[in-house]
């Protein structure tokens, strides 16, 4: 862990003492002790600069930036780690499309996407029951006890899906493809291992062994994969059979770095209390794949599997940024468990919800101009990839409610208010649904991306309603909202510019430029200056 400046921002209040002491131990730094405390008559807190009743709430203090210089440093690291699958995803998904066909590529996707809603039941929100578990207790030994009941619970929903495939699978529009199902539904258990066992490798700030185990499972499957493809047969069964291999092998490493203890399966107490947070989570996260992954399915269900090709090109450009904030997410739950006080929860929450949008405005613009060169090259002629630009772009600003979300909801959960995060979650994902069933008809792909953008802003909505002190909440002010407004305005006018070289040639320049812009963004985060 790398050592922070203490020095700069001595906790000077009980209250402030305590939340630095917190970061302290989630961060590995070494606190000062306090020079001055709260006023006993008043109760003021003249450091943090708020009234006895909590009004007023001041900015991060300095124990919150000290953690957000490492959520923005070491963290990041998590971050980098976890994209790898997204780079690699960016690279496959044009060479897959160049040697399957169209409505091979299609079913594939679909069956993807059905394997990971899979896995979302298969973990059953255990993983950040792990966490949470490990930061109340300040050791591993119950948080390997559930490993254990994650690792039975994901072999109990393997096998009951594989057993019930002959009911499910034509009603899912997998008529004829039940090899392919099969395939898919032995891809989960492992898979939902590995991601059990990599919140905990995350939480104890185990980097090389994550690496490891994370980077096997993502890039290990699609090289395998794409072996299997080149050599012996280019069809989607083939494919995903790499994807089993490799989450087979990353499994038996998750376990071995992890050491589940099986006398976890045997605390009652531990259990239902894990199960009480992370059955409503699995529901809400089923329902963030509503959010990510159905309106593929409805795409499929409407027009069918080649458009749900197109949609998968344009969907892996857009949704970079949004999959890259989901590893933050599960990148930073670690730091922010390991704070017990809820106002230094809130306004590190807050702090780096800011930052985030910051970092924000150059990554959208930089998207947006990449994206009529890179589709080309992503997909072959026949996707009429030249029209697939706007859907990028309206996928891409599903970023910022993303954002948004992501800030309330980690401190719902640390808070164990799952209920409340899986309801919200499933009110999304059906208007999610809905909307696509309204929009797809008439606006086609656009309609789809349109749909989870409005599902997003709802789902943030929602969640900040439900905030124990949402009154203390604070929304972006306007030194962050104009730079984000003025990229996406630039992005926009991007659309009507011709795709032709010269025109081209000006997008990447202009993505290139975005560049530093984003540098300095993020180390103003980390602490530098801006």
């Amino acid at each position: 862990m790398p050592s922070q400046d203490t020095g700069a921002a001595q906790p000077t209040t009980r209250r402030e003492a305590r939340a630095a002491r917190e970061a302290a131990a989630a961060t590995g730094t070494a606190v000062a002790e306090p020079t001055a405390v709260a006023d006993p008559a008043t109760g003021t807190d003249p450091a943090a600069g708020t009234d006895p009743a909590g009004t007023d709430p001041a900015p991060a203090t300095g124990s919150t930036r000290t953690v957000s210089s490492v959520l923005f440093g070491r963290g990041l690291l998590y971050v980098v780690v976890w994209s790898m699958q997204l780079v690699v995803s960016s690279l496959i998904s044009p060479v897959l499309a160049h040697l399957m066909p169209p409505a091979e590529f299609g079913v594939l996707a679909s069956a993807i996407a059905l394997y990971q809603a899979l896995g979302v039941l298969a973990v059953a929100g255990l993983d950040q029951a792990t966490v949470l578990q490990r930061a109340e207790d300040g050791d591993d030994r119950r948080a390997r006890g559930l490993l254990s009941v994650g690792i039975t619970t994901a072999v109990l929903v393997t096998v009951v899906s594989l057993v019930s495939i002959p009911v499910w699978g034509d009603a899912a529009g997998f008529v004829g493809q039940h090899p392919l199902l099969l395939i898919a539904v032995l891809w989960v258990g492992p898979a939902a291992v590995v991601q059990l066992s990599l919140a905990l490798l995350v939480a104890q700030d185990r980097i090389r062994v994550f690496a490891v185990t994370s980077l096997l499972s993502s890039i290990g499957g699609s090289i395998i994969g794409l072996g299997l493809l080149t050599f012996v047969h280019a069809d989607a069964v083939t494919y995903a059979w790499g994807g089993v291999v490799a989450q087979g092998i990353a499994m038996v490493i998750g376990i071995v770095a992890t050491r589940p203890r099986i006398a976890g399966l045997f605390d009652r107490k531990t259990t239902a209390r894990a199960f009480r947070l992370g059955i409503p989570i699995a529901l809400g996260n089923l329902s963030y794949f509503v959010l990510n992954a159905g309106d593929r399915i409805v795409i499929q269900r409407l027009l069918g599997p080649e458009e749900v090709a197109r949609y998968q090109i344009a969907y892996v450009v857009g949704s970079a940024v949004i999959l890259l904030l989901s590893f933050t997410n599960q990148a930073w739950a670690p730091h922010f468990a390991a704070l017990r006080d809820a106002v230094a929860r809130r306004e590190l929450a807050m702090h780096s919800r800011d930052e985030l949008y910051r970092m924000l405005a150059p990554v959208l613009l930089a998207v947006t101009l990449v994206s009529p060169v890179a589709l080309p090259i992503l997909a072959p002629a026949s996707y009429r990839v030249h029209e697939l630009t706007v859907v990028v772009l309206i996928v891409a600003v599903t970023a910022l409610p993303v954002v948004a979300s992501g800030a309330t909801g980690r401190l719902l959960v640390i808070e164990r208010r799952g209920v409340a995060v899986g309801v919200i979650a499933a009110i999304a994902g059906a208007v999610n649904i809905g909307a696509n069933i309204l929009l797809v008809p008439w606006l086609g792909l656009a309609g789809a991306a349109v749909s989870t953008v409005v599902a997003y802003v709802v789902l943030a909505a929602l969640q900040q309603a439900v905030l124990p002190d949402r009154r203390a909440w604070r929304g972006p002010g306007w030194r962050i909202v104009v730079p984000v407004a003025a990229g996406l305005t630039v992005a926009v006018a991007s659309l009507f510019v011709p795709q032709d070289l010269f025109w081209n040639c000006f997008r990447m320049a202009g993505a290139v430029a975005c560049l530093p812009w984003f540098v300095r963004r993020l180390r103003a985060a980390r602490g530098g200056t801006a």
